[in-house]
């Protein structure tokens, strides 16, 4: 899985990316409407083993149904789907991101309430916040089948070593600020800055309780709250000195390389790498935290990945069903019990944790519950994709004091903002 995806990552093979643009055919215009396309990404033999096991929940529970998954890597998955959107051939049911969504919002149909009672589904059997996760603009396009949000991990004998205060939920960020001073010592620096929208935005919009674009889709990079956390966040570079200049803009993962390879104390990244973090090969004793507040309570985004309905599938109610059981609960308790993300179900998450190795399991637990009660959906234009593509690589002029983080975001609010 690769550090930016939000999801257990699936896929395999350059065929399997092949088939999605012949997926549409049988998933928008079946030959039989008895037949329902499931496409979805993938990363690996084993994580494509977990979708087909999915799938066969879902057979169990429609044996009326044939059903076929469909699967491509990350990157193809997206290429084809919008190769397949524009030509009316997207599969009945459609996976999506929750960062990805508003570029393919015209793809999908708004679920409503009858749709949820045709799928076997409540919003109540989903964890607070989630169904946020494949909303646009308040309307809803698909239900979770995962869900994460942002941490702080840190390096604990990195901060033991320098006798810097541990992170704990309810931080503060003046602690954040005094562990990442004290843990800047003998070479190492005490915070690894990010390159990619969640890792370096997660604390400027925790810290300015604002994201960068409001609830109904406009950009607001410039709203004042964020830009001048955005600038603190950039100072931690340049001003306070407790975080490295990025090398390049190829460096899209540098802040957490920077952890993992021992060189920084704390970063930002997802829930999702939590077990992968605890278990580090560089063999040094990982922790988390909730991100820190001076309120109390983190404002984090939800994040996570789901399904839809295509607007051209011409089985409704098939499809809606087999959503409906690749997200019940037989579906996500195996998701859950087989430690691949956290289930966005509620019953569910208590296999997760228990699928956790005990010595990790009470730190998981305690700084997910803390983490996951105070998220926000996240909130994007029509173009965000254009933004992160224009800001990220300004970040290596940010981050080595040759830009000014206010500058690049009036910049790309000037020329994205509609």
């Amino acid at each position: 899985m690769k550090k930016i995806h939000l999801v257990p990552a699936a896929a395999f093979t350059v065929g399997a990316a092949l088939a999605l643009t012949g997926c549409g055919a049988s998933g928008a215009a079946s030959a039989d409407d008895k037949t329902v396309v499931v496409d979805m990404w993938a990363g690996s033999a084993d994580d494509t083993a977990a979708l087909k096991a999915q799938i066969d929940v879902a057979k169990k529970q429609n044996p009326d149904l044939k059903i076929e998954l469909r699967t491509a890597p990350w990157n193809d998955f997206f290429t084809k789907l919008t190769t397949n959107m524009a030509s009316g051939n997207m599969a009945c049911v459609t996976g999506m991101n929750s960062g990805m969504l508003s570029s393919y919002t015209a793809g999908f149909q708004k679920l409503t309430a009858d749709d949820m009672k045709t799928a076997g589904l409540k919003e109540s059997d989903f964890a607070a916040g989630t169904t946020e996760i494949l909303k646009n603009k308040g309307d809803l396009y698909g239900l979770p089948f995962d869900t994460a949000t942002m941490l702080v991990y840190y390096n604990a004998d990195q901060l033991k070593a320098a006798g810097a205060a541990t992170p704990k939920p309810g931080w503060s960020f003046s602690d954040f600020e005094a562990t990442a001073k004290a843990a800047t010592r003998d070479g190492k620096q005490g915070f690894a800055v990010g390159m990619g929208d969640f890792q370096w935005q997660a604390l400027p919009i925790d810290k300015a309780g604002v994201q960068p674009a409001s609830q109904g889709g406009k950009l607001q990079l410039t709203d004042k709250k964020f830009q001048d956390a955005a600038a603190w966040y950039a100072g931690l570079v340049t001003e306070q000195k407790v975080a490295l200049p990025v090398a390049s803009a190829s460096d899209g993962g540098w802040g957490e390389d920077q952890y993992s390879n021992g060189n920084a104390a704390m970063a930002v990244d997802g829930t999702w790498n939590a077990v992968s973090y605890l278990k580090n090969k560089a063999g040094f004793t990982a922790g988390m935290a909730p991100l820190p507040s001076d309120s109390g309570k983190p404002l984090s985004l939800i994040l996570g990945s789901g399904y839809g309905i295509s607007k051209t599938c011409k089985n409704k109610d098939a499809a809606l069903k087999v959503l409906g059981s690749l997200l019940s609960k037989d579906s996500q308790d195996y998701i859950a019990s087989s430690g691949r993300s956290y289930p966005a179900r509620t019953e569910s998450q208590p296999l997760y944790f228990q699928s956790i190795d005990e010595k990790f399991r009470a730190q998981v637990e305690e700084v997910f519950k803390a983490a996951f009660s105070n998220v926000q959906g996240q909130y994007v234009t029509d173009n965000w994709s254009k933004v992160g593509t224009y800001v990220q690589p300004q970040l290596v002029s940010v981050y080595n004091g040759q830009a000014k983080m206010s500058d690049v975001l009036q910049s790309a609010q000037q020329q994205f903002a509609k």
